[in-house]
């Protein structure tokens, strides 16, 4: 059975009616039960019990003490959108459909995201040099199976699911939801920013997730457009844009930036509020709304701007972000305009050193901060039911400040630590203030949970696993071809595995693959054990150390009605290791082990067993190895729902 989703006007209009009409809706059978799960993405047993052991975190342990804390087993592999996809359905990725961040087409080797898919509208009418859309383009939710919220919607349970990850679009229903990891900017893409600077060594070589524009001042003024979406109106696609000009106060450091309909002025250093950007894509069409943040870096001797990625504006989604409709609405109207990116700490600007690890703390406090600001307007009007609230800032945080707190790590800033503390720490420790206020105002009778997706190791060295197999004769280059990525000049008719995404290795399977020449019988089976062998012998030859903990085989850790979709192997890597970049995107070049050297010095793309997640409740635990998974039933064995024929889970609170 497909359950593919997609949002659509009718399933608008349905809605609508739904939360509109008192005869449509069902009614409230959650009898004043109340059931909180408290989601901190990434937050990690072990520097868990290392603050418990100097004082910390008094609230977790004390609930801890009153309930239960344990280590909860992630998925195979622990990436977010496997993890909580496993969360969401209560079964295994064999069940769910979703293995990675990014899958592949077999019919091209060409890698895909995962998660979500946007369509264009089936009918069009061609005018000259323009396209109208004759029926409307649709977002499809690629996960599989059914979100645990739609068997609490069928008990007449309410649900409130504030930014769960690999739900973009929302599920449709009732519960009031807003989408969260998955979500894209307004571009389409997971989050690209732009950076407007007089100075070209500014300007990366190979810029990752940021467009550069050069600009000159002239007459004491610097004049240039924000890039936006892609006008679909016309055949060529050109890019829409909004004007600005910078007016220059060198004499007070400052900027006065004049927008369409708006002027502010900055300050060096200074970060702006919320703006509005509507690009019309034809003068009698609907604008497409926006909003971005402007941080002017630096007025002299530079120009130097930064523009936020363009996000979804809540107010007027272009796309769908939220249920029911008007949801997200309402929230930005109490509290103000707020990040719809999925992703909204954006590590890029790292990566293409247009922040400096000071200023990206600034950055990061802000989407912190604006999170605090958003669950507590939640948490003032939920009365009964789910609640469940996710914070994105414990994993975000903790890939790029674990260097920090990790003498070992071979970019570790003793002055940036000076400076800027553990900042992990300090992030757990506002995590526990969280889970403090609602522990005291939660009420008897109410089920409390605090989990996490999976756990951090440190990300010492990266491994390129397709270099790995074309060294070792499994993936064969055409002969005197250069190396490249995206599988460039990759001899199929002569290869027998590859890899694509951050932990998945597939055979060049024939019946499967385009091109593909490895017998699906015995013959595949003898080479997923070689294979296995062969990788889990992997050593650093700098320290010994196993590079990879565990190869899992598809066949034997997934289940389900879209098992047969899994890549065949699964790498699970050691403690500090990880697969490269490169590799990730079908890159077979450079080296094998390279010394990670980027601020991304923290991730849990590994083995299962290296990254475990965490689980308090003010319940007693029962199970001594709980799954992410097991969850799922147990949120609804609260509300007295029985648990579906097909999740595969247990409840955690029952032996």
């Amino acid at each position: 059975m497909n359950r593919r989703r997609t949002a659509t006007a009718a399933v608008a209009a349905a809605l609508v009616c739904a939360c509109l009409l008192p005869g449509c809706a069902p009614r409230d059978r959650s009898g004043g039960k109340r059931v909180v799960v408290l989601a901190f993405d990434g937050m990690d047993p072990r520097i868990v019990r290392e603050m418990f052991a100097k004082g910390g975190l008094p609230n977790m342990k004390r609930l801890s003490e009153t309930g239960g804390f344990t280590e909860l087993w992630s998925s195979v592999p622990p990436q977010s959108p496997v993890a909580w996809s496993n969360f969401i359905t209560g079964k295994n990725p064999g069940g769910h459909a979703i293995f990675d961040f990014i899958h592949r087409d077999p019919a091209t080797y060409l890698p895909f995201l995962s998660t979500s898919e946007t369509i264009p509208p089936r009918r069009t009418l061609a005018l000259g040099d323009y396209i109208l859309p004759l029926s409307a383009g649709t977002v499809l939710l690629k996960r599989e199976g059914k979100a645990f919220w739609e068997y609490l919607e069928e008990g007449g349970i309410p649900a409130t699911i504030f930014r769960i990850p690999s739900n973009f679009p929302p599920v449709p229903g009732r519960a009031q939801s807003l989408s969260g990891m998955g979500t894209p900017d307004l571009m389409g893409t997971y989050g690209i920013y732009q950076f407007f600077t007089s100075d070209p060594a500014d300007i990366p070589k190979d810029p990752s997730g940021a467009e550069f524009t050069l600009v000159e001042p002239r007459d004491g003024a610097v004049r240039a457009e924000i890039a936006g979406p892609a006008n679909s109106y016309r055949k060529e696609a050109p890019r829409l844009s909004i004007a600005f000009t910078a007016w220059i106060d060198e004499a007070h450091g400052a900027a006065r930036i004049d927008l369409p309909g708006e002027s502010l002025i900055l300050r060096q250093g200074e970060w702006s509020d919320w703006l509005v950007l509507e690009f019309k894509p034809l003068a009698l069409a609907p604008a497409v709304r926006g909003i971005c943040r402007l941080y002017l870096k630096e007025v002299r001797p530079r120009f130097r701007l930064y523009v936020t990625p363009i996000n979804i504006d809540p107010k007027a989604p272009a796309l769908p972000i939220d249920t029911p409709r008007g949801y997200a609405a309402g929230v930005a109207e109490a509290v103000g305009y707020f990040y719809t990116q999925g992703m909204p700490e954006n590590t890029k600007t790292l990566t293409n050193d247009t922040f400096t690890i000071d200023e990206f703390y600034t950055h990061f406090r802000m989407v912190l901060d604006e999170n605090h600001r958003l669950f507590d307007h939640i948490w003032e009007r939920y009365r009964d039911g789910l609640l469940f609230y996710y914070y994105s800032s414990t994993d975000l945080g903790t890939h790029i400040f674990w260097h920090l707190r990790d003498p070992k790590h071979p970019i570790h800033n003793a002055q940036a630590r000076a400076r800027l503390g553990d900042v992990i720490e300090e992030t757990y420790a506002e995590m526990d203030g969280v889970v403090g206020k609602v522990m005291a105002e939660i009420g008897d009778g109410a089920t409390l949970i605090v989990m996490s997706d999976h756990g951090f190791a440190p990300f010492y060295v990266s491994f390129n696993l397709n270099g790995w197999l074309r060294e070792n004769g499994y993936l064969v280059l055409r002969d005197g071809a250069a190396e490249g990525s995206l599988f460039t000049n990759v001899d199929w008719r002569k290869t027998r595995a590859y890899a694509i995404g951050l932990n998945s290795l597939y055979l060049n399977l024939a019946g499967r693959e385009r091109d593909g020449i490895v017998d699906p019988g015995a013959e595949r089976d003898a080479l997923l054990r070689e294979l296995a062998a062969k990788l889990e012998a992997v050593r650093d030859p700098g320290n010994g150390s196993a590079v990879i903990k565990r190869v899992y085989r598809a066949d034997e850790v997934y289940s389900g009605e879209y098992a047969g979709r899994a890549p065949d192997l699964v790498v699970g890597y050691d403690w500090g290791y990880r697969t490269s970049w490169e590799s990730a995107l079908g890159d077979v070049k450079g080296t094998l082990l390279a010394t990670s050297t980027e601020e991304w010095s923290g991730d849990h793309c590994g083995a299962m067993e290296v990254v475990p997640g965490i689980l308090f409740s003010n319940k007693r635990i029962a199970l001594t190895d709980p799954h992410l998974y097991d969850l799922t039933p147990s949120i609804l064995a609260e509300f007295g729902l029985p648990k579906p024929a097909d999740m595969i889970g247990r409840n955690v609170f029952e032996q």
